[in-house]
């Protein structure tokens, strides 16, 4: 509503109007007669458990500093400004709140320690919003406030040198407490600050950021510096959101909300004490981590095109390139020693809750929820075949948006659509990282659980949680604010919290009217038809053979995330989102039982708009591909050349659903054993007949109440031999 321009405001211009600041060369001049500053030492607050966990983060993206570049040079084009488009894109989608680029003088750096670089990139992260006196996470990070910043600037800024490197430029990160540049001096010269005396001001900020800066020779397009009388630059255009960029009213907004419930009214949503699906608890086996069907891709169980392609099709652009680094850096702290001593006042539930979902929300993340973890969301055993016992009580699920801004000029399985998932992934294993590694710290048993390595499965948490309903997409769930667009990260912990409880919001409605994900799915894997029962749940099952094959194998993009694209309630229900937007979600929460009338109109609607169709001025990455060897990591042996093709889908509301559903259903018992380390080839034709012999939800529960056996299909063939032994 605010943001009028927001949908054609280019995604390189940032959540800040800086564009439209005053800017003054003769700066230049003056930062290079002016001697390089001391380096600052890192201000840091009284809670050492907070501070270590960051600072164990930090540790590991300080080995990250200088990657080696690939040995080819990248097809990047000539024009430095569509570099610079390329390189400000990806830091904003990053969320660093702004960026600027400046060339480097000789006094910009530190102790003699010169390089070759040319160009220095400056990312600017702001502090978060003061959490609530009254919750006690305030005391946590007090004082904490430049350290937390630094650790998402010294993140964004690692994604994006491993993105330059990954093209074959040589780049190094810079931030307080480990840098070879006066991080301040590039601050100026890249026009996002001004000197006043020994401080440094921010038009919009003051002095609440941290900045990290990537040096380079990779040749962009320049910033110049600001002019003084740029100092203030609240005006009434940026408090309305005038320029596109979001509005001050909006920052307003979400800076007044209570710290634990984030920036969405989640306290509007209608709990329920049970799933609006139906689980038959006592009938949903635990499958061990084999079974997932990423997993199987790398094992050669759906194809050897498929294997050749499993450990790199989300990673095969410059972009997630950079994001595997940091993602791997931190794996290896997702758990570790529990103290022996609690600390103290931390066994009240209600203030740890409370306390948790604000440091979650401080961190980076949308939304968060908590539960108690059901027994059948553990796998029963890792992705090394060792069985696992549930260990801890509960779960703390945190939503992390896949970036609004990129997602409009997305197709949805286009080059940067694994981008788009591996940054939701790296950050929620950023936020729920150190806020497991605190915990243990504080005498609790913790461990976080992300894409890479996972003990629990992430969808029955996210339901029981509050944070979605089950879809149409089946194995995704849909929050009510964010639509699809999100991915999450999961801590566990024996620390006592309080449970939040599931939410109705009227989605079985909605998505039994919806088909457009299924009618707009590039592999028709998503079902038209009605909702089944599969392994002990009601659901929309989607062919996750097909869905999988069509990710890994794409060959003009990366991944896939169509139905997210294309799903009508992926919008934005901010301030600055459209007035249309922002009533259909109001009515979708508070209004359900006007959803038999409003939901067809809105589905129609969404069409009419041309809702999921990709917007060319929000476009700025390079359609480039990574290749070479099978590498799940970075690797400066691959190269990295221009795709030879690009996926640009548009919507087509004329396109006539199919006849009967060709999905088939892989439910346990056709499910490879946890310690299978050959290929375990999925049989579609055997998948097809579970599909047509599925149980209806009616018949299930018809089954139950007449004490009939539970469905051979949910038990998985390995478990029926052990229990046979």
């Amino acid at each position: 509503m605010f943001g009028l321009n927001r949908k054609k405001r280019p995604v390189e211009l940032g959540p800040y109007p800086l564009e439209k600041l005053k800017r003054d060369p003769a700066i230049i001049a003056e930062e290079a007669a002016r001697p390089a500053g001391a380096p600052v030492t890192m201000p840091t607050g009284s809670n050492a458990y907070l501070v270590g966990a960051t600072n164990s983060h930090l540790d590991a993206y300080a080995e990250l500093r200088e990657p080696e570049p690939f040995k080819k040079l990248a097809p990047v084009p000539d024009d430095l400004k569509r570099r610079m488009r390329d390189i400000k894109g990806a830091g904003y989608f990053l969320d660093a709140s702004q960026i600027g680029i400046c060339e480097i003088v000789d006094s910009v750096w530190l102790n003699g320690a010169a390089s070759d670089h040319s160009h220095a990139v400056a990312v600017l992260v702001e502090y978060s919003a003061p959490i609530d006196a009254g919750n006690k996470a305030a005391g946590w990070v007090a004082g904490n406030e430049h350290l937390l910043a630094t650790l998402l600037a010294a993140e964004i800024a690692i994604d994006v040198s491993g993105q330059i490197s990954c093209m074959g430029f040589t780049s190094r990160v810079h931030w307080t407490g480990a840098t070879d540049v006066d991080l301040g001096k590039v601050a100026v010269l890249a026009g996002l600050a001004i000197r006043d005396g020994d401080k440094l001001i921010n038009p919009y900020l003051e002095t609440r950021f941290a900045v990290a800066v990537i040096t380079t020779n990779y040749a962009l397009a320049t910033d110049l510096p600001l002019h003084a009388s740029a100092r203030n630059g609240k005006n009434l255009s940026y408090q309305l959101g005038l320029a596109g960029a979001i509005s001050g009213l909006e920052r307003w907004r979400q800076k007044r909300r209570p710290s634990h419930l984030g920036a969405y009214p989640v306290e509007t949503l209608k709990r329920v004490p049970r799933l609006t699906t139906e689980v038959f608890d006592d009938e949903v086996p635990r499958v061990p981590s084999r079974t997932n069907m990423y997993v199987r891709t790398a094992f050669g169980d759906l194809s050897k095109k498929a294997m050749g392609e499993a450990d790199r099709w989300s990673q095969k652009h410059p972009v997630s390139q950079g994001i595997v680094r940091p993602s791997w850096a931190i794996k290896a702290l997702q758990d570790g020693q529990t103290a022996a001593e609690r600390a103290p006042n931390s066994d009240n539930p209600d203030d740890n809750t409370k306390a948790l979902k604000a440091l979650s929300l401080y961190l980076g993340s949308t939304i968060t929820g908590v539960c108690k973890v059901p027994d059948y969301a553990w796998y029963s055993h890792d992705k090394r075949g060792n069985p696992i016992e549930p260990y801890h009580k509960y779960a703390l699920v945190v939503a992390i948006d896949q970036g609004y801004e990129t997602f409009l000029g997305a197709s949805g399985n286009d080059w940067i659509s694994g981008s788009q998932s591996m940054r939701a992934y790296l950050r929620g294993g950023e936020v729920v990282g150190v806020m497991a590694d605190m915990i243990r710290k504080m005498g609790y048993g913790a461990r976080a659980h992300s894409n890479l390595d996972s003990h629990v499965l992430h969808v029955p948490l996210v339901l029981q949680a509050g944070l979605g309903e089950q879809s149409r997409v089946g194995e995704s769930a849909i929050n009510p604010f964010l639509g699809m667009r999100f991915k999450t990260a999961v801590l566990t912990t024996d620390m006592p919290i309080t449970p939040d409880l599931p939410i109705d919001f009227g989605v079985q409605l909605f998505c039994s009217k919806c088909l457009k994900c299924a009618r707009e799915c590039p592999s028709q894997a998503i079902p038209y038809g009605d909702k089944t029962m599969f392994n002990g749940y009601e659901t929309w099952k989607p062919d996750s053979e097909r869905c999988t094959m069509y990710r890994a194998t794409n060959l003009k993009g990366s991944a896939c995330g169509r139905c997210v694209k294309v799903c009508p309630l992926s919008k934005d229900t901010t301030w600055d989102g459209p007035l249309l937007h922002q009533i259909g979600s109001w009515l979708g929460v508070n209004a359900m039982w006007l959803k038999p009338i409003l939901a067809p109109i809105a589905i129609w609607l969404d069409d009419v708009l041309g809702n999921g169709n990709p917007i060319d001025e929000k476009k700025w990455w390079l359609d480039l591909e990574v290749i070479g060897k099978r590498s799940f990591r970075y690797d400066a042996e691959n190269t990295v050349e221009a795709a030879k093709g690009t996926n640009r889908p548009m919507i087509d509301p004329g396109k006539k659903p199919r006849g009967a559903d060709n999905i088939a259903h892989f439910p346990a018992s056709t499910l490879p054993p946890p310690l299978m380390m050959e290929p375990c080839p999925t049989d579609r034709k055997l998948g097809l007949k579970i599909a047509a012999e599925a149980e209806t939800v009616e018949e299930g529960l018809k089954r139950r109440a007449e004490g009939g056996p539970i469905p051979e299909t949910y038990i998985p063939s390995y478990a029926k031999k052990e229990t046979a032994e």
